[in-house]
């Protein structure tokens, strides 16, 4: 979500016509196997979006909340790496460049900070459950996608999931689930969509849109 507001600020400042977003993430290579707590939970995928430029306003991104908390640091993170811990020898013999995930309290703070803020997104722009078509949101955890949507009293119906299938693919999630429902025909131009996201850091956010692509019929 944060590279996606990223991409549109420069065609809205008219750096760039076209932007490219995409979210890919390579869990694999840093998925401790013997963490059976994590190891059971990710997959590997990738996933991309178009942004082009448009006169009318009332389509594309029409808002985004977007929230950064760094007190969760140690909750979800890799221990190597970096600056802090560069690779030595020492550091892959104590498994420092695995993902590290305390699940519980992530949890906690995610399935709050993720509902809170679609409701929030919502309540900003005067929407309704039922003026909300699609929920596309980041696929980590199922009861944290169903207290979301219960937050936006959306029906399940309209909610993208795709996790049984792929797991977590972390930063690919969104744009799976966009690119899957555009080429199966469910997402339709004119539909309003809310995008919403948890991750590490903590971070989390949504984005209000207007789908404006056209149809997959059309292509």
């Amino acid at each position: 979500l944060f590279a996606l507001v990223v991409g549109a600020q420069f065609i809205e400042n008219r750096a760039y016509k076209k932007v490219v977003v995409v979210g890919t993430d390579v869990m694999t290579r840093i998925t401790d196997y013997t963490d059976r707590n994590t190891c059971v939970l990710f997959g590997d995928a990738a996933g991309a979006v178009l942004l082009e430029p448009t006169e009318d306003t009332s389509v594309g991104i029409l808002d985004h909340i977007l929230y950064t908390d760094g007190s969760g640091g140690k909750v979800l993170y890799m221990k190597g790496g970096g600056s802090l811990n560069p690779p030595t020898h020492e550091t892959v013999d104590k498994g420092m460049h695995f993902l590290y995930q305390d699940g519980k309290a992530v949890f906690k703070v995610a399935v709050i900070g993720m509902a809170e803020v679609s409701a929030e997104i919502m309540g900003r722009n005067g929407l309704t459950g039922e003026d909300v078509d699609w929920l596309v949101p980041h696929q980590a955890n199922l009861r944290i996608i169903d207290a979301c949507a219960e937050r936006m009293g959306l029906d399940k119906s309209k909610v993208m999931v795709n996790i049984e299938r792929y797991g977590n693919t972390t930063a690919a999630t969104i744009p799976m689930c966009l690119s899957e429902w555009w080429h199966s025909g469910k997402l339709r131009k004119g539909q309003t969509i809310v995008l919403a996201s948890f991750g590490a850091g903590f971070t989390w956010g949504s984005i209000l849109i207007k789908w404006d692509a056209d149809n997959m019929d059309k292509n």
